[in-house]
């Protein structure tokens, strides 16, 4: 079962824990405050009312008549204040009636055994608590949405700072050495932005003087291997004929072969080629080609284009593409340019998973599925011609019909396809591009 995942960003998440936070204290100190109020203004409302029936229980020992609202041994007098008072001590008692508001009571015992009471009910006191709570209601709102919009500045301008961070590192993976995470993050203020943004400049410049040092390193050794490698070319043409010497020949090219195919390499990983331009017409250049490559191969032109292109890399790309259908693939290969695009499929097992996943490694020839042969250099140098044309190259598996295959997941053929750029690259070597459409 898939696990649902919800994604939010920091600018919501600080938003949401800001608003939590204010929401939280706004409320306890909401709920002290009415408890504080409620509780002074019970209190001063009982200090009056006991001071109203001290005045009244002295009017009455005179022989003058309780005034309206006071009694004597009223009955609704509630008991623990009448046992209070009967037992000769005054008092107060808050009672809350049906509709919430306080009656306070408020009883003294005469000299003659009787008790004088008072209770009042304080609509003031309710209404001033009820102004009190609105206006803590109110008080409460206002503290989470400022703290809320707060947290939304906050936590944009560091989402900002990330998002930027994170499309430099994007830049800095895809091969562009001159970005700086620190410099594109940018800013007054600093923050552990800052460290992640020093802590990726570091890491990426210790990649890429590990990566520069190892391309240095296999350049130098197929230099090295060069002249030997020619030697023992040359040594091999002066044996005898035979098979041995035809065994000797064919390891030595090969050999060769893979020598200049390693230093090709590390000239596209240094960045430094770049393409000599010429207009060529795409479908008929592409045809010519094929045709002296590999005339068994067919080629259908659905729609011709002009291009500005280097026709020696163009074609180092279909020869490599075609070699690896003849090599890994089965008959019939098929050839198709259409506009600016130039597909090349075979029709058998597929590509390697491993190759759709992460693109074309060198000195890996894929899964057991193909034959097995070969160094892996192929597509990596066609990927990499592909890039100093602006160009991109993509690889896909042609899906089996259905019980057409003894395998389920089994592939009816690879496909490699170049995107040519509309625009060529400037002699600078930066050019936009052309990006394949979805599906």
């Amino acid at each position: 079962m898939k696990q649902f995942t919800l994604r939010t960003g920091i600018r919501w998440k600080i938003a949401f824990a800001v608003a939590a936070v204010g929401a939280l204290i706004a409320v306890a100190l909401s709920l002290v405050v009415h408890s504080a109020a409620r509780v002074s203004m019970l209190e001063s409302a009982r200090e009056v009312q006991l001071d109203r029936v001290q005045f009244i229980s002295r009017n009455a020992e005179a022989g003058r008549k309780p005034p309206m609202g006071a009694k004597l041994n009223d009955p609704d007098l509630p008991a623990e204040l009448r046992e209070k008072a009967r037992s000769g001590r005054r008092g107060t008692y808050v009672q809350e009636n049906p509709r919430g508001l306080p009656e306070v009571w408020a009883a003294v015992p005469l000299g003659n055994g009787q008790v004088v009471s008072l209770h009042t009910q304080f609509r003031e006191s309710a209404n001033m608590v009820r102004d009190l709570d609105r206006a803590l209601v109110v008080g409460s709102l206002s503290v989470v949405l400022a703290g809320s919009a707060l947290g939304v500045l906050i936590g944009g301008q560091i989402s900002r700072r990330l998002r930027k961070a994170a499309a430099a590192a994007q830049r800095v993976a895809h091969g562009d050495p001159d970005v700086r995470v620190r410099d594109a993050v940018g800013g007054v203020v600093r923050d552990e932005t800052d460290d992640l943004a020093r802590a990726v400049d570091a890491m990426a410049d210790t990649l890429q003087q590990r990566v520069e040092a190892e391309r240095r390193v296999t350049a130098d050794i197929a230099h090295e291997l060069r002249t030997p490698v020619t030697g023992l070319l040359t040594a091999a043409e002066l044996l005898p004929p035979g098979r041995p010497t035809e065994l000797v020949r064919d390891r030595a090219q090969a050999m060769r072969a893979l020598v200049e195919d390693v230093l090709e390499v590390a000239r596209l990983d240094s960045a430094s080629e770049r393409a000599e331009l010429q207009d060529v017409a795409l479908g008929e250049f592409v045809t010519r080609r094929v045709k002296a490559l590999m005339p068994e191969a067919s080629v259908r032109v659905v729609a011709d284009e002009i291009v500005s292109t280097d026709p020696r890399r163009l074609e180092r790309i279909l020869g490599n593409l075609l070699a690896n259908a003849g090599r890994y693939g089965q008959p019939p290969v098929q050839v198709d340019i259409e506009g600016r695009v130039v597909r090349v499929r075979d029709h058998g097992p597929g590509f390697p998973e491993a190759l759709l996943r992460e693109g074309p490694s060198r000195f890996r020839t894929g899964s057991t599925d193909r034959a097995g042969v070969g160094h892996g250099l192929g597509l990596t140098i066609a990927e990499g011609q592909a890039r100093v044309l602006g160009a991109r190259l993509t690889f896909r598996n042609v899906a089996a019909a259905r019980g057409a295959a003894a395998d389920e997941g089994a592939a009816a053929g690879a496909v490699a396809v170049l995107w040519l750029p509309e625009h060529a690259p400037t002699a600078t070597g930066s050019f936009p591009i052309l990006q394949p459409p979805p599906g």
